[in-house]
């Protein structure tokens, strides 16, 4: 666990008791500090009862009077949540726990930090990272977005990098984190919710590197106007050699041999990676030899099974039409390769626009979810469709359909809440019926 004493005496607020808000809180205490901890749902909050040092009290309604900071998780709407309002009464800043890990830094060995952002890629490109530089005998520990509460790693030796995916969510709760690398990958419309238009999200995830010093490193894609507007401005107030903008194109003829990084989109991924490891200052001839042996991360385009010559792909992490057009574009058609593709769930828009240039790669479609009969209504010009509504039923419809060289793809472009907890669970369930109707049990029984 990462601890500091510049935390030490000191009291704080945490809002919110999820993964990184228990273990902000474990910090916190571990570090001398004492804690005010609040939760919406009673069974974290019963986590903490009877801890030394936490009292359970709701921050909106307390006196903040001489608390440091109040630490809320990056789930919660600031912009429609009244803890904004009332920290700013008192004077108290609102922070995350990424900002905690920034005010730790100088209690930490010397080290350096990566900084990954973007809306699409970012968690494949942050375990890249973390794969290239411990393959090249560099100390790394991966957090933030990613799942893994960065507070809750163990501090690395002199010389390590701590490299961090970074929501915009988090952005906004961070005011001190100066990356040594810093990247944005790709922008698109997403999370529109929580700001007030697309300007609003592409600033937020400009701060990223408004928080660096101008001699550290910035990272840019090419794919869309705004982060090239971005890149733009970095570029005018560093020198030349500290922006790096990639498109991939110098390692086309590597992909070939990277079976977990295939597709446009993971051909700019593995460019950002290589340019951020690169300006760490790890050899071509390095990274050259790790990227193959990297294996992906589940629900992100993960291979899940390839049975009787057909390919069943898990890209559940695809939650809007932008994440879900370059796992069309990944494969395309073949006289004896076709996607068949499930897609739905709970929509972001109404359209798939960004999907449609690869409609071309798709044997047919097989709508689920929510989204489900104006998805079918949307496809059925350029493809056969079939609307399944459920899961398993699409999987079995695909794999009747399939021939051997064909690929069976879960890349959804919604959101999952319709029908399953998280992009996860759909992904889990994914792989679990595939596995079902690919090996059925001896009594023949289906999972449908």
């Amino acid at each position: 666990m990462i601890v500091s004493d510049a935390f030490a005496g000191k009291r704080f607020a945490v809002l919110g008791l999820a993964r990184s808000g228990l273990t902000a809180v474990e910090a916190l205490l571990a570090s001398g500090a004492t804690v005010t901890a609040w939760d919406s749902r009673e069974e974290p909050r019963q986590v903490l009862v009877g801890r030394s040092g936490v009292d359970l009290a709701d921050p909106v309604g307390i006196d903040l009077t001489g608390y440091a900071g109040v630490v809320v998780s990056p789930g919660v709407p600031l912009n429609r949540h009244p803890i904004a309002e009332a920290a700013a009464l008192y004077g108290v800043p609102v922070i995350g726990d990424i900002e905690l890990f920034a005010r730790a830094r100088p209690s930490l060995p010397a080290h350096r930090v990566v900084g990954i952002t973007g809306t699409n890629g970012k968690s494949t490109t942050t375990a890249l990272v973390h794969h290239l530089l411990q393959s090249a005998a560099i100390p790394a520990r991966m957090g933030g977005n990613i799942g893994l509460p960065i507070l809750g790693q163990k501090p690395l030796q002199a010389g390590g990098v701590y490299v961090l995916e970074l929501s915009s969510y988090q952005i906004d709760l961070t005011h001190s984190l100066d990356c040594e690398v810093a990247a944005l990958l790709n922008l698109t419309p997403d999370h529109l919710d929580r700001y007030a238009d697309f300007a609003a999200y592409a600033a937020s995830k400009a701060r990223l590197f408004a928080m660096q010093r101008v001699d550290h490193d910035a990272v840019f894609g090419v794919g869309d106007a705004e982060t090239a507007a971005i890149a733009g401005w970095e570029a005018g107030r560093r020198s030349a050699d500290r922006v790096h903008r990639v498109t991939g194109e110098d390692l086309l003829e590597l992909q070939p041999n990277w079976p977990s990084l295939q597709g446009p989109h993971n051909l700019q991924n593995a460019a950002a990676a290589v340019a951020i490891v690169e300006a760490l200052g790890v050899t071509r001839a390095q990274w050259q030899a790790a990227v193959p042996t990297f294996r992906g991360l589940p629900h992100r385009m993960e291979r899940v099974a390839e049975v009787g010559g057909v390919l069943f792909i898990n890209d559940s992490k695809a939650t809007n039409p932008a994440s879900a057009a370059p796992a069309l574009a990944a494969f395309p058609p073949r006289p004896e390769r076709r996607i068949h593709w499930i897609v739905g769930g709970l929509p972001k828009g109404d359209d798939l626009d960004d999907c449609a240039p690869y409609f071309g790669n798709v044997a047919a479609a097989y709508t689920i979810g929510d989204a489900g009969p104006l998805f079918a209504d949307l496809l059925a010009p350029h493809m056969p469709v079939r609307r399944s509504e459920m899961m398993c039923e699409a999987i079995r419809e695909a794999i009747e359909a399939a021939h051997p060289g064909d690929i069976v793809m879960l890349s959804p472009a919604c959101a999952s809440f319709d029908q399953f907890r998280d992009y996860e669970a759909r992904g889990d369930n994914f792989r679990q019926i595939v596995e079902a109707l690919t090996n059925p049990d001896s009594t023949g029984e289906s999972p449908c």
